[in-house]
């Protein structure tokens, strides 16, 4: 891909009203693909100037989605997502770049599927996230899905950049 995905046109299977949500996922992939899959575990879980490493950012992916898409489908969450919501800010020193990396990307694309499938005329459909159960709707979601995994993603090129040893553009 030369171009970042929201330039390489229409994606397959998406309504068009979804169709930035995946544009951001697809980037999302190329970027971790990129930028998270090479860290070694010491610049895996470094935390320059006290900030989360890039492998708290990559279970928070993993993490996130799972949790956000369970809101999409209507449900609330299960104890295995509230333990996995636990062990997110865990220590890093057992982390694995490649298997969190893939993991990330696993959700990822388990999201874009979801995009896939989701009818249009139920964007809209009231839905509600947490204990304290905050009303947002389909679409609310989705939007953030892709949002919040690009604003983590961003955070994991920005670390490897200040942590790689080996300088990447």
């Amino acid at each position: 891909m030369a171009n970042e995905a929201w330039l390489n046109g229409k994606l397959d299977g998406f309504a068009p009203v979804v169709m930035p949500a995946a544009h951001a996922l697809v980037q999302s992939i190329v970027d971790l693909e990129r930028f998270a899959a090479i860290l070694n575990q010491a610049e895996l879980t470094a935390r320059p100037n006290n900030s989360p490493s890039a492998a708290f950012h990559l279970r928070h992916l993993a993490g996130s989605l799972d949790r956000l898409l369970t809101y999409v489908g209507g449900e609330e969450l299960n104890q295995t997502q509230f333990d996995f919501l636990k062990a997110e800010t865990a220590g890093d020193e057992h982390s694995n770049a490649a298997e969190l990396t893939q993991k990330a990307i696993a959700e990822i694309n388990n999201a874009l599927e979801k995009l896939k499938t989701v009818p249009p005329e139920s964007l809209f459909e009231e839905r509600f996230v947490g204990r304290q159960k905050l009303s947002t709707n389909v679409f609310g979601l989705l939007f953030h899905i892709a949002e919040h995994t690009a604003r983590h993603v961003g955070q994991i090129i920005t670390i490897t950049k200040i942590v790689r040893t080996e300088k990447i553009n």
